[in-house]
C-alpha cells in the first residue's frame, strides 16, 4: 500500500530521475543526495566537522552543525552559509559537512553540481580527505575537486596532496581552469579516481590528472577509502592571503546535487 501523499505519478517521476543519473556510459550511480527536503542536511548522509581553530590555515569561522543559518536545504538546494557574526569566540560561522562514516568510498566518479560565492575572503572548497582514523596529513592523501578563492574569481583548481607532494614543501600537483561565471551559475565540478589515475573536470572537461607513480604511499595514498566534504571557509592562510572584505557577508555555496557513481568496468 502506498504511503499517505505518495502518488503513482510521484513514483515514477522518481525511477525516471534515478534512470536519468545512472544514465552515464560506463558507470553506476551508488549514492546521492538530491537536496530536496527541508531544513537540516540529511543526518543519514552528513555529519559536521565543528570548531573555531583555523583548521591548520588560519581560518577566521566557526564551524558549526545543526545550525540551519549556516547549513540548510532549501528550494532543491543545499545551502552552505558564512555569515559575519560574533559566535564562540570567532567573527564568522560557516558549515563543513562530511560523509565520513556514512559514506566513504574508494575509487568511482564524484560529480557536485555548484554555484560558489563571491568576494575577497570567500574560499569554497568541494574535497576528499582519507577515512583512516586517525588522520595523518598529508601522508594519507587529499583530493581537492574544487577550490576558488575571491581574490582571484573565476579560477577553479583541482590538486592533490600527500607526503611527496603538496603545497608546505612546494611539490604540489595541482592545475586551474577559467570558468568566469562560477559565481553566478551552476557547474558540474567532477573526480574520476581508479588505482592509476585521479582525474578532475568542470562541466566534462578535464584540466588535471594525476598518475600513480608505483613507488609507494607517499606518492600515492590514494587506495584507501576517502569521505567527501563541502565547505565555505573565510579567510586563512590562502583565502585570505589578500584580506577579506567585511562588507560582503553573508556568502553562500549553493549545491544542487552530489552524485558518486561505480565503475561498471570492474
Amino acid at each position: 500500500m502506498l504511503k499517505k501523499g505518495i502518488s503513482i505519478l510521484a513514483i515514477l517521476v522518481f525511477s525516471m530521475t534515478l534512470r536519468a543519473q545512472d544514465s552515464i556510459p560506463g558507470w553506476k550511480l551508488i549514492w546521492s543526495d538530491e537536496f530536496n527536503g527541508k531544513g537540516l542536511p540529511d543526518p543519514l548522509k552528513w555529519s559536521y566537522d565543528t570548531g573555531g581553530q583555523g583548521w591548520g590555515n588560519h581560518e577566521l569561522e566557526y564551524y558549526t552543525a545543526d545550525r540551519k543559518k549556516n547549513a540548510r536545504m532549501e528550494h532543491g538546494m543545499l545551502v552552505i552559509e558564512a555569515r559575519k557574526e560574533n559566535y564562540k569566540g570567532m567573527k564568522y560561522t560557516s558549515a563543513r559537512l562530511v560523509t565520513k562514516g556514512k559514506a566513504d568510498w574508494r575509487y568511482g566518479r564524484i560529480e557536485v553540481r555548484a554555484k560558489l560565492p563571491r568576494g575577497l575572503g570567500t574560499w569554497p572548497a568541494i574535497w576528499m580527505l582519507s577515512s583512516t582514523t586517525p588522520l595523518q596529513w598529508p601522508d594519507d592523501g587529499e583530493i581537492d575537486i574544487m577550490e576558488h578563492v575571491g581574490f582571484d574569481p573565476g579560477v577553479v583548481h583541482g590538486s592533490v596532496h600527500c607526503k611527496k607532494y603538496y603545497h608546505v614543501i612546494n611539490t604540489q600537483k595541482t592545475d586551474t581552469i577559467s570558468v568566469p561565471d562560477c559565481m553566478d551559475e551552476f557547474h558540474v565540478y567532477a573526480l574520476e579516481w581508479n588505482e592509476e589515475n585521479i582525474s578532475i573536470f568542470v562541466d566534462q572537461k578535464k584540466y588535471f590528472v594525476f598518475t600513480n607513480e608505483h613507488n609507494g604511499k607517499e606518492s600515492w595514498p590514494f587506495d584507501q577509502p576517502a569521505h567527501l566534504l563541502l565547505n565555505v571557509a573565510v579567510g586563512g592562510d590562502w583565502g585570505g592571503a589578500k584580506g577579506v572584505d567585511e562588507k560582503i557577508w553573508p556568502q553562500r555555496m549553493l549545491v544542487d546535487y552530489v552524485r558518486v557513481y561505480s565503475s561498471t568496468k570492474y
